[in-house]
């Protein structure tokens, strides 16, 4: 085992280990994208039904943790090879994309506006049933 444990590093580790196999016909964007999304839904399979309680304390378990950093690791290493194919890099575009939701999302203060009452959202009129359309998800 190398000490390749730099994004690049572990890129050509896992295209080593796909040629050694004479996988890398399957390794197309689709086919990565599609195992990327399964692997995904297995780390989401581990918190299925739980409370959000029990999914805090997941890591505590022992099993569950082992499962945990398995999936991880799947999700990991088919996202770097999707990457690798596509020609993305990962780290920039990660950097990228926080780089606009910090334009998109500003940090609010905490205590709401000048009134103390409501923030930026409320003044500028807020979005349906009082839900500011800022809060949405960063990878929209």
């Amino acid at each position: 085992m190398t000490d390749n444990n730099d994004v690049a590093g572990l890129q050509r580790r896992l295209v080593e280990f796909a040629a050694a196999r004479d996988w890398q016909p399957y390794h197309t964007p689709k086919n990565l994208a599609a195992a990327l999304s399964v692997e995904a839904a297995e780390l989401l399979e581990i918190f299925q039904w739980l409370t959000p309680e029990q999914a805090e304390r997941v890591m505590e378990d022992p099993e569950k943790a082992h499962r945990v950093a398995d999936e991880v690791a799947d999700v990991l290493a088919y996202l770097l090879q999707f990457c690798q194919v596509v020609g993305v890099d990962p780290l920039a575009a990660l950097a990228a994309k926080i780089d606009r939701n910090e334009l998109r999302f500003p940090a609010r203060r905490r205590g709401g506006g000048a009134d103390g009452v409501g923030g930026a959202e409320e003044a500028a009129g807020g979005a349906a049933e009082g839900v500011p359309s800022e809060d949405r998800h960063s990878s929209e």
